[in-house]
């Protein structure tokens, strides 16, 4: 029964982010700067402060008396993240959101589970969850190959967008995706999937917090909210500095008090869109904290977030018009980049 609502709390975290997106294109006449970063003050600062708030008495107090290389890496993984978190953002401009988050986070998927095991091989004295402990170990080398399938996966969506590209004209590409660009998404993709799995590390590095919540009496299910708030204290710092410089750079600063735009509702709807954003990880925490295994976790959130986001790309016609061969290579690549994060979690399982 733990592990069914552990699935159920992933499903949940995986819909909120493979949907977070969608407000922001009710978003009218703002610069990508501005609606972005209006967002994240709800996703990285204002929604996590409030959950914590709730969920985790005193939780302050906690993050005060933690230590203070704890707070660093967890921090400091969420500056990290926030890069990526950043240009995951600029994906979906160029890319559209199933080819977007396909490529984005199948790198994320991938890293995500390789990161820790490397970080203990270099930098602990743990020796049964490290990266050369995997290579000693069936379900180590299943994790292994899910990581070459997902790669595999990925070229095969980024086929599948050159594919589109050439067959579609430039008014076409752009009816559904306004500045739809092969190239810059694919590179922004990759920058982004690889970062954007320090995520799961800096949940790793903020475990203390999170026993400390449980020790003073915090409901289990919600113990990894404390670690959150410092994370995303990270991702707010990347992401509140670039779009303060493009607001300058772009001269768009006029945004946020331009009464020729419907004001009210692009804060509402960049809001939405960041409050929904950080649902992913509200319930993502929950559903850790059922399954019990931190990698298990990220690549089944993963999963469900590539197969969410891949169903609104095509509600929202990201595909309208290309070929039936294109069509089915996008597909297919999603599919095998979904089979690589089920083995990688079925050999993170073992």
């Amino acid at each position: 029964m733990q592990a069914i609502l552990g699935v159920f709390f992933h499903f949940i975290g995986g819909f909120a982010s493979g949907s977070f997106y969608i407000p922001f294109k009710k978003v009218k006449n703002w610069a990508w700067e501005s609606y972005w970063i209006v967002g994240g003050f709800f996703s990285w600062l204002i929604v996590p402060f409030l959950a914590a708030w709730i969920t985790v008495p005193d939780f302050l107090s906690i993050i005060s008396k933690t230590d203070g290389t704890t707070i660093f890496w967890t921090y400091f993984m969420g500056v990290l993240w926030g890069i990526g978190g950043l240009t995951f953002g600029l994906a979906m401009r160029y890319l559209g959101m199933s080819l977007g988050m396909s490529v984005a986070l199948g790198y994320t998927s991938a890293f995500g589970s390789l990161i820790p095991p490397i970080y203990r091989d270099l930098f602990t004295s743990d020796t049964t969850h490290t990266f050369s402990a995997m290579l000693k170990s069936p379900g180590g080398l299943l994790v292994l190959g899910g990581v070459v399938v997902c790669l595999l996966g990925i070229a095969i969506c980024g086929a599948a967008g050159v594919m589109k590209e050439r067959e579609l004209s430039e008014d076409q590409k752009k009816q559904s995706i306004q500045e739809f660009d092969l190239k810059k998404g694919l590179i922004v993709a990759t920058v982004s999937g690889i970062l954007s799995a320090c995520f799961n590390f800096g949940i790793e590095a903020g475990k203390p917090m999170a026993a400390i919540a449980v020790e003073q009496g915090s409901n289990p299910l919600f113990q990894n909210n404390v670690i959150f708030v410092v994370l995303l204290w990270g991702g707010l710092t990347t992401n509140l500095l670039w779009c303060l410089l493009l607001n300058i750079r772009n001269k768009t600063f006029g945004d946020y008090v331009n009464k020729e735009t419907p004001l009210a509702g692009n804060y509402f709807f960049a809001a939405l869109a960041g409050t929904t954003w950080f649902f992913q990880f509200f319930f993502y925490g929950m559903g850790e904290s059922k399954l019990g295994n931190g990698a298990s976790s990220w690549i089944l959130h993963m999963a469900f977030i590539i197969m969410i986001s891949s169903l609104w790309g095509i509600t929202l016609k990201e595909w309208k018009g290309v070929s039936r061969k294109t069509f089915g290579t996008i597909i297919l690549g999603v599919i095998t980049i979904m089979a690589s994060v089920m083995l990688v979690g079925y050999g993170n399982s073992l």
